[in-house]
């Protein structure tokens, strides 16, 4: 087979892990930059030109699909759907779940654990009864647009909250509020799935005085086991968006597992780290199981 990782960066050691997990099951891989694909829309039919050539015979692609550039992204993994080739992330799923608050809606519609959310209009005065609807303060304001513990602020007092949801909306900046979850005591976990299973997880603890957990930002990542409630609640919320990779943020909390995010394109290092499990080695059996359970193409000779 020959598998496609959309990735703008070939150093990143999601996509190098990626890469010799192809190559270790005997596959043809190839790293494509997303960003410098053309598109071509015809009656012919859809094909892709990239570095000058068209990209051609693709059974498969691997998304690594950053944020800033999640439009023409998913447009390039939506051609190449098109075109025939299994995507280890459908697009939608990616568009889904890019959206914070269109994936908390799809969340709470499907009867998830989540941290009470409030999202309101830039209405002025607004900001004592948004406060009220999570619980008061302390409580945390993220931006909708924010990434990787980027545009998170945790508001401890009541005049805090206030005059930082004043101030982004002064700024016309969507976000939405939501209630601090002090148990959880600055850590989180991160399940990883695959297909529709479980393949790691692991703890992260925020550095000192840090309520952002994210390893990036200092914190400490270690092998965890789930229970029940917590399994179900991250293979819930995958299905709920329609993704079959993902990693998913929980909360321990003293009502269960309380969702945060659901990451389309989630990094490898640290759960291969923590755990020492073969995450890649695991998306591409996903994807030859899903390639050859797709229907054969058959000659018209």
């Amino acid at each position: 087979m020959k598998i496609a990782i959309l990735s703008r960066n070939p150093n990143l050691y999601s996509t190098k892990r990626l890469f010799e997990a192809i190559q270790k099951a005997g596959h043809e891989a190839l790293i494509v930059n997303h960003s410098i694909c053309d598109l071509i829309i015809e009656q012919e039919g859809p094909s892709i030109i990239y570095k000058g050539e068209k990209l051609t015979d693709i059974d498969a692609i691997i998304p690594r699909v950053g944020a800033s550039v999640t439009f023409y992204g998913t447009a390039v993994v939506r051609q190449f759907e098109l075109m025939g080739a299994f995507s280890a992330v459908n697009s939608q799923a990616i568009v889904r779940s890019r959206d914070k608050l269109r994936s908390l809606q799809i969340l709470s519609s499907a009867g998830l654990g989540m941290p009470k959310t409030a999202f309101t209009n830039f209405s002025k005065g607004g900001e004592k009864q948004i406060i009220e609807h999570v619980g008061g303060a302390p409580l945390i304001i993220k931006l909708l647009e924010g990434t990787q513990g980027l545009g998170v602020v945790l508001a401890e007092t009541r005049k805090a909250s206030q005059s930082v949801i004043e101030a982004f909306h002064g700024l016309k900046a969507r976000i939405i509020v939501q209630e601090f979850i002090k148990e959880a005591k600055g850590a989180d976990i991160r399940a990883f799935i695959v297909n529709g299973k479980v393949v790691g997880a692991m703890k992260r603890q925020g550095a000192e005085g840090e309520f952002r957990s994210n390893l990036h930002r200092g914190g400490k990542a270690t092998i965890i086991k789930l229970s029940r409630a917590e399994k179900a609640a991250a293979l819930g919320a995958a299905k709920a968006l329609g993704l079959d990779v993902a990693g998913v943020d929980m909360l321990q909390s003293a009502r269960g597992p309380l969702i945060l995010e659901v990451n389309s394109s989630p990094g490898l290092e640290g759960i291969e780290k923590a755990t020492g499990i073969d995450v890649a080695g695991s998306i591409i059996k996903f994807i030859e199981e899903g390639v050859n359970k797709r229907p054969m193409k058959i000659s018209s000779q």
